[in-house]
């Protein structure tokens, strides 16, 4: 005990003399060859008392940083400072600090907390777990609380379909939940997800194709990776669409190309605008390489026919792209005339092979598990060479994490039946039913305000309404350096509390303005909201 004692006195010792001598150098840079750390920080400190030596290393290191920094926005990648995230940006941003001042006592806003629909954040706003998952999570992340002797108390707290699916998993990983597993995940949770898909669409899985990801946002960020090459290869993206392919395509210096979908026609996706942007691509000198399809629609709510997806694969086929098909809202459907259908049940249907890369996630659908970033990529028809570069860049990472893991077998596996069956069911009901109340209490009421409009939400959890600004307003707006819908968004946010993302963070078509509002707030605080919204879009365009 005293060598241990000795040990820790003498490295306090050892790093409060670094620490002096970072003080003294800092001193002669700042002060000349005579000064002392005392004399340059002196009026830091109380006359008479000397400050503790860390306070010292603390003003060198935050001095040195400050004067001549190596990594500044002119030296840092600049392909970083020309990405954006809408959906956490400038008016996300704006919220945090009203709820901080609320959170304060602030009075001076007409409401008392920020209602979140910028963001797909499901808990954030009330939705609440599935029992299900979290009892099995509790179980694999304790797994000693599954020893013999614990069983009869254990029996008490947790259904035999709890236990019995945590001890699978436990059996499964080695090191338990806080080891690192395979590079693409844990072998059962790859057949799981490889049968589940099978079992979706009819069609063999092989589980050497199944990524497990830390949400879908990992597994698109590597297909990216390998994709872009050259600055001239371009990537097709949906107008509008979820800002991380623009955000991401930016990062890697590569050329996001727009294919507009037809707002009149539902969000449509014609095969004639899918060739104008090919076109227009190869003639400003760019090599499309990849196509994005976001089905269900972020932001749209749209959702696409059979027979849609049979011209994206033609159109892709025919010009030997891959095809990223982000699928995280397959859960999320609201009316019976337009189901989920994936693009791989359709591409082995055609028989035409185009290498795909399908995502899904546990953050979405009706789990809404978004903080334990769960969810795995499927990849077909890929060169086996291209694969295994796509395997070692997974192995980089090591592994995703095994509580996303964990999340993404659950997605994939519904309980055994029995009373935890009968209780994941009804919650699972409770939730979409509520989703698909809400997606068409949204639509109508938005539909009803003058100068808004919105499309049928058959999916996903969003709106994106058209908005008609009155010609002064969008000219303040630009005079002030601002899109004229993110200075609608902030009146909006400072007015009545809520929270959306101005549709520019999507891209859309010029001259035109929307919103991305979320469904997901609980019923009555949404009706609220709603009611808020089309009050102060009256007063708003009445003013101008």
């Amino acid at each position: 005990m005293t060598a241990v004692w000795t040990m820790r006195v003498a490295g306090r010792r050892e790093r409060a003399g670094l620490a002096r001598n970072a003080a003294r150098r800092f001193a002669t840079r700042t002060q000349g060859p005579g000064a002392s750390p005392v004399q340059t920080l002196g009026k830091a400190r109380r006359p008479g008392n000397v400050a503790p030596a860390s306070s010292f290393a603390a003003a060198a290191t935050k001095a040195h940083a400050v004067a001549n920094p190596t990594l500044r926005l002119d030296t840092m990648n600049e392909h970083l400072r020309k990405m954006e995230y809408a959906v956490r940006g400038e008016v996300p941003i704006a919220a945090g600090k009203i709820q901080k001042e609320l959170s304060q006592g602030s009075k001076k806003y007409p409401f008392d907390k920020v209602l979140l629909c910028n963001i797909g954040n499901p808990q954030a706003v009330g939705t609440p777990p599935i029992t299900f998952y979290r009892q099995v999570l509790a179980l694999v992340d304790s797994p000693s609380l599954l020893a013999p002797e614990h069983r009869e108390n254990l029996s008490k707290l947790f259904t035999e379909a709890e236990i019995e699916r945590a001890e699978e998993l436990v059996a499964n990983m080695p090191g338990g939940s806080g080891a690192y597993t395979d590079s693409q995940g844990t072998e059962l949770v790859r057949k799981n997800v490889a049968q589940f898909i099978e079992d979706r669409d009819g069609y063999p899985c092989d589980p050497d194709n199944i990524f497990l990801t830390n949400g879908a946002s990992s597994g698109i960020q590597m297909l990216l990776t390998a994709l872009i090459a050259d600055p001239s290869h371009a990537i097709l993206t949906p107008v509008p669409q979820y800002p991380i392919y623009s955000a991401l395509i930016a990062l890697f210096n590569g050329q996001a190309e727009g294919y507009y979908l037809d707002e009149s026609k539902q969000w449509a996706l014609t095969t004639e605008e899918l060739n104008r942007t090919y076109e227009d691509s190869v003639a400003k000198g760019n090599e499309p390489r990849a196509m994005v399809l976001i089905n269900p629609g972020n932001p749209t709510g749209s959702v696409l026919s059979y027979d849609d997806l049979c011209n994206v694969v033609r159109f892709c086929y025919k010009n030997k792209l891959v095809l990223l098909a982000d699928e995280v809202y397959q859960e999320n459907i609201y009316t019976e005339d337009r189901p989920f259908i994936s693009v791989k049940s359709v591409v082995e249907d055609l028989g035409l092979p185009i290498e795909l890369a399908s995502f899904h996630s546990t953050s979405k659908g009706f789990i809404g598990e978004c903080g334990r970033r769960g969810g795995y990529m499927e990849l077909c028809n890929f060169d086996e060479d291209v694969h295994a570069q796509i395997v070692k860049l997974a192995s980089s990472g090591l592994c995703s994490n095994t509580d996303g893991q964990v999340m993404t077998d659950l997605m994939v596996r519904p309980p055994a039946p029995g009373p935890s069956r009968d209780a994941f069911f009804n919650e699972r009901d409770a939730i979409l039913g509520s989703m698909q109340k809400k997606a068409l209490m949204m639509e109508r009421f938005l539909n009803d305000i003058p100068g808004v409009s919105c499309q049928p939400l058959s999916g996903a959890m969003y709106a994106f309404p058209s908005i008609e600004l009155p010609a002064e307003f969008v000219e303040n707006a630009r005079r002030e350096g601002k899109a004229p819908d993110t200075a609608y968004a902030l009146s909006l946010l400072r007015n009545t509390g809520i929270c959306a993302v101005p549709g520019s963070g999507f891209n859309q078509v010029d001259g035109t303005f929307h919103l991305r509002l979320t469904i997901l707030p609980d019923e009555e605080s949404l009706e609220n909201a709603m009611h808020r919204f089309r009050e102060h879009h009256l007063e708003l365009t009445k003013q101008n």
